[in-house]
């Protein structure tokens, strides 16, 4: 495990630097709004762009990683994001709207990547825990934006706090440069891909893969209506302060980052597919207990819902990604995880939009009851393929 500490915690930065890239527009929207005169809803629909244009870049990214290595692709992603960020303060609409592209473009490769670099130095008997921890990336960087973006708009304003995390980005690709060498030494030179459409086909086709990705685009939809939704719930709903809804979001994701570490460990003596179904059964009581709340429920009942269901919701991607990573044909790693990465980015796309959907004309108990049901079909069909074992078509 010691030849993998170096790639793991490169990983992890550079997972933690995208991220903060990602949520940068979220935390910083109110001050964008209101000097270009848009409608702070529209949030929504960049993260959409972003998570629409990751899942293109997701798919292209294996034969690019094969030909240039994993980490030039990185280096690729961060400026990228790089560029994302200082379009952004140029302060117009057409400006902003191209940076959500760029930044988009920067999370799509990042899981292929890592998959590739940690897949040839990280033994099978980790893949639980080390895909896990860095996937601890994405909270880390979510809790680090929600930190840093609003001293910085205290401080130099959105412009400038744009200017400033671009410049953090480059710094970040110039500073894993001399890792470059050593982590790319497999680099495939001019040798093809095999093509993501091969890789597509082998996914869809094999049996536990199969039940792994459409899992994933299941409960990407589930977790990102949690993150995404709960403060608007838990403030119109349930008659919370927005303060208080967040701090009950920000306890929710401390604790689901632990859960995801040891969900990582578990993953790794217990079989996975069984773990990720029974992860699903804990995420549909989740939803349901969320969904039950209301304005008359106690405090610390409504606590114990919300940072329970947290704790599932999250936990679940590095060990999901580990089992992808096992099942992976050897020297293919990158272009399954491109695909694996392609389904869980199509939840966050389609997902929240259908949620808000049903919420609106509904209710948010009803979007959540829906939430629920999809999970428990997804967790039932991975608990029974785990049964089953591996059946490759």
């Amino acid at each position: 495990m010691k030849r993998a500490l170096v790639p793991v915690a490169s990983m992890l930065a550079i997972q933690v630097m995208v991220s903060i890239s990602v949520l940068s527009l979220s935390v910083m929207m109110p001050a964008v709004a209101k000097d270009l005169a848009i409608d702070p809803k529209l949030v929504g629909l960049f993260t959409a762009i972003i998570y629409g244009v990751a899942t293109v870049m997701a798919l292209a990214a294996a034969g690019p990683i094969l030909r240039l290595g994993a980490v030039r692709v990185c280096q690729m992603a961060l400026l990228m994001a790089a560029i994302g960020l200082a379009l952004n303060a140029v302060a117009l609409v057409v400006a902003t709207v191209a940076a959500v592209v760029f930044i988009g473009a920067a999370q799509g490769p990042l899981n292929p990547a890592s998959a590739h670099i940690l897949t040839q130095r990280v033994p099978r008997q980790y893949f639980g825990t080390v895909f896990s921890l860095k996937q601890t990336g994405v909270p880390i960087g979510f809790a680090l934006a929600g930190i840093i973006f609003p001293s910085l708009l205290a401080w130099i304003g959105w412009r400038g706090a744009s200017l400033a995390a671009a410049g953090a980005a480059v710094a970040a690709a110039l500073l894993v440069e001399p890792l470059r060498p050593r982590l790319d030494v497999a680099v495939a030179g001019n040798a093809p891909s095999a093509g993501i459409w091969r890789s597509i086909r082998f996914v869809m086709g094999h049996g536990q893969l199969r039940v792994l990705g459409v899992s994933a685009f299941v409960y990407v939809i589930a977790q990102h209506t949690f993150t995404f939704y709960l403060v608007t719930y838990l403030y119109e709903n349930c008659g919370l302060s927005i303060a208080q809804a967040g701090a009950l979001l920000s306890l929710s994701q401390f604790v689901g980052t632990a859960v995801r570490l040891l969900s990582g460990g578990m993953g790794d003596r217990i079989p996975r597919m069984r773990l990720l179904g029974w992860t699903g059964i804990g995420m549909t009581f989740g939803s349901i207990a969320v969904g039950l709340l209301t304005a008359q429920t106690l405090f610390w009942l409504m606590t114990l819902a919300v940072v329970g269901y947290g704790a599932v919701v999250i936990s679940w991607n590095g060990t999901s990604q580990a089992e992808f990573a096992h099942l992976s044909p050897p020297g293919e790693a990158a272009a399954v995880a491109a695909v694996q990465t392609a389904l869980a980015f199509s939840g966050a796309i389609f997902g929240p939009p259908l949620f808000a959907l049903i919420a609106s004309q509904v209710s948010y108990r009803a979007a959540f009851f829906a939430v629920s049901a999809c999970v428990l079909i997804a967790a039932v069909w991975q608990i029974a393929a785990a049964r089953r074992g591996a059946v490759p078509a």
